[in-house]
């Protein structure tokens, strides 16, 4: 087994050279590189090679499965899985497994650094210092929240959730949290106060951060509705999936009339964000919008340890499947 050659394929977003995912495979194997987000560009003679494929940004529908066949695997690098047709996999016997374990902790960090300059008001400082000339200290912003006096709300307990809690408490932030799959034993290990219902949980806190993953279940679930439940002010985070998001005009909406104070997004509905408003106003600095809105190209997950992680682990879990018939992370079209 040792002298198998594996024909793997690599998609978007994935750049040469690919150590992590040759070591994974102890350097037998011959990675086939699809650099296009466009899944309708795959090359369908290379396709019909692979013995697993590994992907990234693509979306993987029927269109790139029925090319599949000798892949025994697909593994998602990434943590979500909304845009692979997993019920087409099934149905071709090709099982599939996303990639939980890597860069918690980078996501965790992102979503603290948001909140912390953001309840902290650091961006407006910065934007409005440079106009200062005969005054400087009594420049206040007020409101500014004081961390102790603050609630922070937090959806999805899982990895990244529970990162970010951990991160919170020696600040001095009251949690609270929702997230029904989890046993009420969980939020008294984690010291954290559950909410009974998304609304409860936008009712009740200053700060709201997301962390949960996009499913029928969860899409567009902040919508307007929604937030006008939230306090007057709320700061909102998300770093897990821009569907979770009805649609940019309720965050311009809510920002606009300061039911949002201040939003830091590291993912958006799509991607890269079309043109809109919100979208337009952000680039052109728009005196209204200064310092209240941070928006980064959904990289919260990336350090240089994680990323070498990740693309390492997933190649790990297609390379256990092909030599040992084990099945890591598996994911089935019932979720």
């Amino acid at each position: 087994m040792a002298q198998t050659r594996w024909t793997i394929g690599v998609t978007h977003l994935i750049k040469p050279p690919f150590d992590p995912e040759l070591a994974a495979f102890s350097k037998h194997a011959e990675i086939i590189h699809f650099d296009t987000r466009d899944e309708l560009a795959f090359d369908p003679s290379q396709l019909k090679r692979l013995d697993a494929m590994l992907v990234w940004t693509p979306s993987i529908t029927e269109t790139t499965i029925r090319h599949l066949d000798r892949c025994k695997i697909l593994v998602r690098y990434g943590v979500g899985y909304d845009k692979i047709d997993i019920a087409t996999l099934e149905r071709r016997g090709i099982v599939f497994s996303n990639n939980p374990e890597y860069g918690p902790e980078d996501v965790a960090d992102t979503a603290m650094a948001m909140l912390l300059s953001l309840q902290r008001r650091i961006p407006e400082h910065d934007t409005k210092a440079r106009g200062y000339t005969d005054s400087w200290q009594e420049n206040h912003l007020a409101p500014t929240l004081h961390s102790k006096n603050a609630c922070v709300g937090i959806v999805g307990l899982g990895r990244i959730g529970t990162s970010l809690g951990l991160r919170l408490k020696p600040f001095g932030y009251r949690i609270l949290a929702y997230d029904p799959y989890l046993s009420n034993g969980m939020f008294r290990a984690l010291q954290v106060e559950r909410a009974d219902s998304l609304a409860e949980l936008v009712e009740r806190v200053d700060i709201l951060s997301l962390h949960c993953p996009l499913t029928d279940e969860t899409r567009g679930m902040m919508n307007e509705a929604m937030f006008a439940l939230a306090r007057p002010g709320l700061i909102f985070i998300n770093t897990a999936r821009g569907g979770l998001i009805d649609n940019l005009d309720v965050i311009e909406s809510a920002l606009r009339s300061g039911q949002i104070a201040a939003a830091g997004l590291d993912v958006l509905p799509s991607e890269p964000p079309a043109e809109h408003p919100l979208i337009i106003a952000w680039r052109e600095h728009a005196e209204w919008l200064q310092g209240r809105l941070l928006i980064t190209p959904h990289n919260a997950f990336y350090s240089n340890h994680s990323m070498a992680e990740c693309r390492y682990n997933a190649a790990q879990t297609a390379c256990l499947m092909l030599e040992k018939n084990v099945h890591r992370n598996a994911v089935n079209s019932a979720g």
